[in-house]
């Protein structure tokens, strides 16, 4: 197991907007996955605590970062554009503390939407690909694929790491999005999982068994997609 502290940075975004991040990198790191939070909640929180201290055990860096919202004390999401630029400021500041680590980018529901609306737009420089974990196709109660619209054009490879019950992407929708994507895009269910993937005590597991299985998955495949 690897023991190290994450080192605290501060990234510049915009001229109006500085944020935090937390750079958590094992010795021997062979990737470094860009990662950031969902909507209601910042990057210290536990989901994202866990992700960043499985991956390091699992030899891989983590560079975790603020949205600007999250860092002024906001409920309310950036505007795609700000969330954008702040997804490219942590790219650039995992490639410069990060040297010879292929990169990986993605995140937890809004942070993974944002960060797949970046690449879109304008391709992130060293990305090999994108990491969803829990990618948020479209509100509860309102099913759509609209949100899937502009994967099409992102050109890395793509892996979705959805619960099964996941209210937020429906099983029906996020699985021929998946599908129409082709050889480029990778979909891991998480049995009886939610959205912030608990899983009920009637399926037989607990939430630690389900981060398990989802750390197993995304560090076997940024091993696949970095070699």
């Amino acid at each position: 197991m690897n023991v190290v502290s994450p080192q605290k940075l501060k990234l510049k975004v915009d001229r109006a907007n500085d944020v935090s991040a937390l750079l958590l990198q094992p010795v021997g790191a062979r990737a470094c996955f860009v990662f950031a939070h969902g909507a209601g909640a910042g990057m210290i929180h536990d989901f994202m605590e866990t992700v960043a201290s499985g991956l390091c055990d699992r030899d891989i860096a983590t560079l975790r970062y603020q949205f600007p919202y999250m860092e002024k004390g906001s409920r309310r999401p950036d505007a795609p554009a700000i969330a954008h630029a702040a997804v490219r400021a942590a790219v650039e500041e995992a490639a410069r503390c990060c040297p010879g680590l292929a990169l990986v980018a993605g995140g937890k529901s809004f942070g993974g939407r944002m960060t797949s609306q970046a690449q879109a737009i304008t391709p992130l420089p060293g990305v090999h690909g994108l990491a969803f974990l829990g990618f948020p196709l479209h509100p509860a109660g309102k099913p759509s694929d609209a949100r899937a619209e502009h994967l099409s054009d992102v050109n890395v490879q793509m892996l979705f790491v959805q619960g099964a019950r996941d209210k937020l992407a429906e099983l029906q929708l996020i699985e021929p999005v998946v599908r129409r994507l082709g050889a480029s895009a990778s979909l891991h269910l998480v049995q009886e999982a939610d959205h912030s993937f608990h899983v009920p005590a009637r399926s037989g597991r607990n939430d630690r068994d389900a981060m398990s299985e989802i750390l197993a998955a995304l560090s076997a495949w940024i091993s696949a997609i970095t070699v």
